[in-house]
């Protein structure tokens, strides 16, 4: 009988959000990155913390995502936090996946169990150990790749919120603060933005939520998700992500590239955002 700890999580959306085929994954994401890495307009972070990343299918907001992944250099983290936000099934807490890896058409992905028990020892009432939330999430399995392909040799603590209220932002924060001053980690929020309004009516939401982002005060972002603002569905990730860099000193989050599905399909009639930004 397979125990918990050895199961490994196949790929779930492979051939719909991105190539199943490995060489063709491969150069998807490597071309991705690089006409990214060529578009940056910033100069390079010193110490990157943290990436803010969309979810989508690459088609559509694959080149938004590679503009954090861009910056991110194989041998600078030991270990990956992903916090997603659970699109199918709702549960009370944060889960944090109980099997040995994440695989994808590139491979698996280890779990790094030390740090997984290291966070429900410091986490404690809010979080469960499982597999609620992880078996058919998008949001976490299309930041994989990405990773691979740039730090090569890594864990992952794969974590998603079933519920994203203000005290679970607020307490995951201190929690993956904790964490990283254990280890050499790197944090990723994935998210969307703004869903199926018309063009014009979308930037103007995301741009509330970037404005947000660059005050660099997760306090008042989560009161403007709270309020209807501005729209991020993983708006707790984010949020936690941000309260944890806050509590390390982080003081600085550059917005690298915006844009929403009308810009890569150009339908613009109901468009979801997309943006990629790090925090440093």
């Amino acid at each position: 009988m397979l125990r918990e700890r050895d199961y490994v999580r196949p790929p779930a959306v492979a051939g719909l959000f991105y190539p199943s085929d490995k060489l063709e994954l491969e150069q998807t994401v490597r071309t991705l990155l690089k006409k990214a890495r060529a578009d940056i307009k910033i100069a390079v972070p010193k110490r990157l913390f943290g990436i803010i990343s969309p979810h989508a299918g690459y088609p559509f907001s694959g080149y938004t995502a590679a503009h954090g992944y861009s910056l991110v250099t194989a041998g600078d983290f030991e270990s990956v936090i992903i916090v997603s936000p659970s699109h199918r099934e709702y549960f009370d807490g944060i889960s944090v996946f109980s099997g040995k890896a994440y695989s994808t058409p590139l491979g698996e992905v280890e779990v790094d169990q030390g740090l997984r028990d290291s966070f429900l020892e410091t986490a404690g009432d809010i979080a469960i150990e499982s597999r609620a939330g992880h078996k058919a999430e998008h949001a976490l399995e299309v930041q994989l790749p990405f990773l691979q392909l740039t730090l090569e040799n890594f864990k992952v603590l794969p974590i998603v919120m079933g519920d994203q209220k203000p005290t679970y932002c607020k307490a995951l924060g201190k929690v993956l603060a904790d964490l990283s001053k254990r280890k050499s980690v790197l944090l990723v929020a994935s998210s969307d933005l703004s869903h199926y309004y018309d063009y014009e009516t979308a930037n103007e939401i995301d741009k509330v939520c970037i404005d947000d982002l660059s005050r660099f005060d997760p306090d008042y972002f989560v009161e403007d998700i709270e309020n209807r603002k501005c729209e991020a569905c993983g708006g707790g990730p984010i949020a936690s992500c941000l309260y944890a860099g806050r509590e390390l000193g982080c003081q600085q989050i550059n917005v690298l590239y915006h844009c929403n599905s009308g810009d890569t399909t150009g339908d613009k009639a109901g468009v979801v955002g997309y943006l990629s930004a790090v925090i440093s």
